[in-house]
């Protein structure tokens, strides 16, 4: 199985220019002017043009909005250096929300994007987390 990772984003070109520039996605390809396609990780990612105030889903009464919020679903993105990758994220946009916290051989920041999403930066150690 494949995962597709989906983000519903107010903007396009600076989503392009946040995931580029932070995460070192490349943009493979933009579809009908409101796609962007994201290359470069374990798993595609797609921008999608989503108007701020526009329904999360049809029928549904919950509206877009793209200040910080939580939602039980973020993105983790494995990477070598964790104190690197979360700098170059904050030089791209986007705010820091902890300290780096070490557990099961792992070291985590927490940050979110310019677009209110909440996601997270991880180094391990033993390319997965350790049972001590």
């Amino acid at each position: 199985m494949r995962m597709l990772v989906n983000i519903d984003v107010p903007a396009l070109e600076p989503a392009i220019d946040f995931y580029c520039n932070a995460l070192g996605f490349r943009c493979a390809r933009i579809m009908d002017g409101s796609t962007a396609e994201l290359v470069g990780g374990s798993s595609t990612v797609y921008l999608l043009l989503k108007p701020k105030g526009s329904a999360a889903a049809e029928g549904a009464d919950a509206r877009r909005g793209y200040a910080r919020h939580w939602t039980p679903v973020h993105l983790d993105f494995v990477v070598d250096d964790v104190e690197a990758a979360a700098a170059r994220a904050e030089a791209a946009g986007a705010r820091r929300e902890s300290p780096c916290i070490e557990w099961r051989g792992s070291r985590c920041i927490t940050l979110s994007d310019p677009f209110g999403h909440g996601f997270c930066v991880i180094e391990l150690t033993q390319g997965t987390y350790t049972d001590d």
